[in-house]
């Protein structure tokens, strides 16, 4: 659902996920497309599709970090997995 929600409203899609800083990053570029999306004759410039792809990334990015971090504490907690050898 995060996902949806990023696509569609990036900077929100962004502080739901609880990136702050991205999510005023994201704003700044969103206005800076629609000025140049205005500047053009197009109907749809390729350029809005940015923001959505730097949400997109960005929640792939912070949730793979959590996931991650999830198992970093999980094997200090508990220890390698059985038959892991260094």
């Amino acid at each position: 659902m995060i996902y949806v929600l990023a696509v569609f409203l990036p900077p929100l899609g962004l502080l739901v996920n609880g990136q702050p800083f991205a999510a005023l990053f994201n704003l700044v570029l969103l206005a800076i497309c629609v000025v140049l999306t205005l500047l053009t004759i197009f109907t749809f410039p390729i350029i809005m599709l940015v923001p959505s792809a730097h949400a997109v990334i960005s929640v792939y990015m912070a949730r793979d970090e959590r996931r991650h971090r999830e198992i970093v504490d999980a094997i200090e907690r508990h220890g390698p997995p059985p038959g892991w050898r260094r």
